[in-house]
């Protein structure tokens, strides 16, 4: 699984240098033929793993609840969100990977619930669950450069 930490790590740095570097208002506007921006790209990538590993483990999640339930799947963008929220996304970038990579490591994903993904790929495993969540990650890098070239033809 050490690879498989290493590669969410690296999109993780992608998407942060993304936050970053886009200009601010482009990172909340939502162009045409588009439901989402890229900054709902990014928190959704946050709290995402929260739900595969630690709902589906019975677990508490290790960021604000309240994160999860703006940004989990079936949300949209709503307002721009404050500097403190931006400010803990782009910091959940990283150590949530760590901190999931931890708790991994120390077994405590031991309770997992199946679950069948909206792609039909189905999740019987923690191990499942961070690969599923790679190939999760990566649409959504996806949609952030379909966005961003978007934009740049607005």
């Amino acid at each position: 699984m050490e690879k498989t930490f290493d590669i969410l790590l690296k999109n993780r740095k992608i998407l942060y240098n993304f936050l970053r570097n886009t200009p601010k208002e482009d990172l909340f506007r939502i162009p045409e033929g588009f439901n989402n921006n890229i900054w709902w790209n990014i928190a959704h990538v946050v709290v995402t793993p929260q739900l595969l590993m630690y709902k589906l483990s019975g677990l508490d999640f290790t960021i604000e609840e309240e994160l999860v339930n703006k940004y989990k799947k079936g949300t949209f963008p709503n307002g721009e969100p404050s500097e403190m929220e931006m400010e803990k996304i782009s910091a959940y970038l990283f150590s949530t990977v760590k901190h999931i990579q931890l708790d991994y490591e120390h077994g405590k994903f031991q309770n997992f619930q199946e679950y069948m993904t909206t792609p039909k790929i189905g999740l019987s495993s923690p191990e499942d669950a961070l690969s599923f969540n790679v190939f999760h990650e990566g649409l959504h890098l996806g949609a952030i450069l379909a966005i961003k070239r978007a934009l740049a033809k607005a």
